[in-house]
């Protein structure tokens, strides 16, 4: 079933809401971490930002420990 143009601008409006970033990987890698995502019930885009969220958060305690 095709989207009605409201859906379409609704989509269009909430998609603004976000940057996309892109990121280059070898296949192989790609797969082993779709799979792992798979394996913990996450999308790629899920498990991407879990990641950087924690790298992030554990980069920032190094920080503070080393001050």
């Amino acid at each position: 079933m095709e989207k009605t143009d409201a859906q379409k601008r609704a989509q269009a409006a909430y998609m603004e809401k976000f940057s996309i970033a892109r990121a280059r990987m070898l296949p192989e890698k790609y797969d082993k971490m779709k799979a792992h995502a798979d394996s913990r019930g996450e999308s790629v885009n899920a498990f991407i930002n879990r990641a950087i969220d924690e790298t992030m958060e554990r980069d920032s305690v190094e920080r503070e420990m080393d001050e």
